[in-house]
């Protein structure tokens, strides 16, 4: 009776805070993953203090930098104990892009492996309930002729006949609710004679022609739509949430509803001619794709058809991206730990420092794009050496901005270099998949023309850095007095590299002209855009993402929405029109590229404004005992150098370590936030394919995004007096 009062007590407070607390989805993992880790390792690091004492404040803000590739340091990395640098060395890896996309990359491989599995049980079941019910039948038409032969003879049938008769009409009645087993299996690409060569047991289980539990689809068999007398999408229906909505750009409106008028027939009969491709061309199909890789009007077997594409597309990337991610890092560490051993030990040893540790830290840090250096003076130290630094600022390139170039043209070399044969068919046409539609299986794997709008962007912010650093600072007495010209190109180049993610630094910041400091935090803060714009651009459910078909809400029937003098509508057109710009509600590619900035602008610059004015309340009284140091503008620095996960400082005069290192407590656990913060900015928002678990609500949004786009399409027409 009492454990029955406290819970109905408690009922109703732990209702609010489960209503309170967000919904469990691929950006609130993130967040969770993040925070526990950081929090535990926080723990760890101050615990296991030495000789220099870390206050737990510095131990968080270094775990936390470390984790989010921030690079920032309160302390100097050379004064803490070797177990305190290999953490810091492990969280840089634990907390890279790559790292945790590899992780989504497997987990989603499983999830598809799971989702086979349970296809081929059912179908067992299926298989089983309807050998038992035939046999049930067959028995009682056996004992029932029997019967009555025994009542009359001549009215009766012979055994054989019998069982002719029952032979012939189970297959009616046991295909009467489900496709017969012979003409199934779950198959995604033609029959080839390269069976062997599959990628594991899991899937030669579901190829395997005389398993019986495969699931392949016979060109003969036909199959029926969910519904078939659903073939015209039924008037508007009350909304549901399909997915949790969260993240840059996403919107909580963003639910799905049906629209009227649009047939699956009529959807077939645009075909091409609406700009669609056919789905043929990696399983057969009577299916299109249309914008960002959507596939829709596709039956429920070819829906299974294209999960098994998917699926072999995941399998490849299982293996690649752990492979480039472990291999570019060991090799880089290798040759950068093996250069400072052999040419510049004494550089290393005079910060008490092995040689080889201080290269190998230093490459992994370039690969994640941390720019944490065990160094007390960064990469200033080695600002003459070629080899170094050219080595590095590939791996930044590499770990970073350009990893889904490289990652494009590494699957695009194996599609090339694999024979056209039969037995390689398979696997081309996986790869092909892949190529095609990519932004389908893995969020950092971008289709042909946004890989190339990538690399353009990439070429042109490095060059304006680069060419910035060699102009802005001619007449700089401080640089050209110490640095002979052709090592200042080179230093330059890898400033370039390493402002906008690196995190390092190879000459000290407060030296160069103010007007590049200034262009410094302009790049620092578009710093993630290239990749982050094209990844959202690129992404399966865009529309859906951004609230596009959220305009007008058919549900939303009070008397205020319906006046269009009320205040309720007008506030509600200002709020659409800063939304979604002045220019109309033309839906081309530049549309949804001004949206994607538009939300990403709006979802930074409150944070930054926000942390800079809290930081200059607390930092006032240094302010005014030093505002030079302590001026606004290295707070800005600071901070944006912070949210973008940058790493470079405009430091202290009197020590080595970041700006940061010499504010209060609260200063920095708010700039602890803003790391955070910003680690997830360059996350793919919530509703995103690519770190979905597979299930029926996805395919449901394609087919109702495909006949939405239709439907909205012809509304444009009539609009501008077109003929439909």
């Amino acid at each position: 009776m009492l454990g029955r009062c406290l819970k109905l007590r408690f009922a109703r407070p732990l209702r609010a805070i489960r209503r309170a607390l967000p919904p469990v989805n691929f950006i609130t993992l993130h967040y969770a993953y993040f925070m526990f880790t950081c929090l535990l390792a926080a723990v760890i690091f101050w615990a296991s203090s030495t000789d220099t004492h870390v206050e737990f404040t510095d131990a968080l803000f270094l775990c936390v930098s470390a984790m989010t590739e921030a690079g920032l340091n309160t302390v100097n990395l050379s004064e803490l104990n070797t177990w305190q640098q290999i953490m810091l060395f492990a969280l840089i890896f634990v907390g890279s892009a790559i790292f945790v996309s590899n992780f989504v990359l497997q987990v989603r491989r499983r999830a598809f492996e799971r989702k086979f599995i349970s296809i081929i049980e059912s179908r067992k079941r299926k298989q089983r309930r309807n050998s038992s019910r035939g046999s049930a039948f067959s028995m009682s038409r056996l004992s029932i002729s029997r019967s009555r032969e025994n009542q009359n003879p001549n009215l009766g049938l012979n055994k054989s006949n019998s069982t002719d008769v029952n032979e012939a009409q189970s297959p009616v009645r046991r295909g009467r609710a489900s496709i017969s087993k012979n003409s199934l299996r779950l198959s995604t690409s033609k029959d080839t004679d390269g069976a062997s060569d599959r990628p594991n047991a899991a899937e030669d289980e579901l190829n395997d022609a005389t398993s019986p539990d495969r699931i392949t689809f016979s060109p003969e068999t036909v199959f029926r739509s969910q519904k078939q007398q659903d073939d015209q999408i039924s008037p508007t229906k009350p909304r549901h949430r399909v997915f949790s909505v969260s993240g840059v750009g996403a919107r909580s409106e963003a639910s799905l509803h049906r629209v009227t008028s649009v047939s699956r027939t009529s959807v077939a009969e645009e075909g091409p001619a609406a700009g669609n491709q056919s789905t043929a061309d990696y399983f057969p199909s009577s299916g299109y794709i249309s914008r960002n890789s959507t596939f829709h009007n596709l039956t429920e077997a070819e829906r299974q058809k294209l999960g098994g594409v998917e699926y072999k597309a995941l399998l490849w990337l299982s293996w690649i991206v752990p492979l480039y991610l472990i291999l570019w890092q060991l090799l880089g560490a290798l040759g950068c730990a093996a250069w400072v051993a052999y040419n510049r030990p004494d550089t290393a040893r005079a910060n008490g420092l092995n040689p080889w540790w201080v290269g190998a830290f230093n490459a992994i840090s370039a690969f994640n794009n941390s720019g944490m250096s065990l160094l007390d003076a960064n990469m200033v130290a080695f600002q003459t050496s070629y080899y170094l630094l050219l080595t590095m600022g590939v791996m930044i390139l590499a770990g970073n901005t350009c990893y889904p170039i490289f990652l494009r043209l590494i699957v695009w070399t194996i599609y090339k270099l694999l024979p056209k044969t039969a037995r390689f068919d398979d696997h081309r046409n996986t790869l092909r998949f892949l190529l095609d539609h990519p932004r389908r299986c893995y969020t950092n794997l971008f289709p042909s023309e946004h890989t190339w709008w990538l690399a353009f962007a990439v070429f042109v912010l490095n060059g304006v850095d680069w060419a910035a650093f060699e102009i802005l600072n001619i007449g700089n007495r401080v640089l050209n007095d110490t640095i002979p010209i052709h090592i200042r190109v080179l230093d330059g180049l890898f400033q370039a590299f390493a402002v906008r993610s690196g995190g390092f630094y190879v000459v000290s910041i407060p030296t160069v002209r103010i007007s590049l400091q200034v262009l410094y935090v302009i790049m620092m803060y578009i710093s993630v855009y290239p990749v982050v714009i094209t990844m959202r651009n690129s992404n399966v459910y865009e529309e859906r993402s951004l609230g596009v078909y959220d305009e007008n809400d058919p549900n939303d029937l009070s008397e205020a929405s319906k006046d269009p003098n009320s205040i309720y509508s007008k506030f509600r057109g200002i709020k659409k029109q800063f939304a979604t710009g002045f220019g109309g509600l033309s839906e081309g590619k530049s549309y949804f590229l001004q949206q994607q900035l538009r939300a990403q602008l709006a979802h930074d610059a409150w944070w930054i404004v926000f942390a800079v004015f809290l930081i200059m309340i607390i930092e006032g009284g240094q302010f005014e005992r030093d505002p030079k140091t302590f001026s606004v503008f290295n707070v800005i620095f600071e901070v944006v150098s912070g949210y973008g996960t940058v790493g470079i400082s405009v430091g202290v005069p009197d020590n080595a370590y970041s700006f940061a290192g010499s504010w209060h407590k609260l200063s920095k656990l708010i700039l602890c936030a803003v790391m955070l913060r910003g680690r997830h900015r360059g996350l793919p928002i919530a509703i995103d394919r690519a770190v979905l678990l597979p299930n029926e609500r996805q395919d449901l949004a394609e087919e109702e995004d495909a006949a939405i786009r239709m439907e909205r399409a012809v509304s444009r027409q009539t609009v501008n007096g077109e003929v439909v």
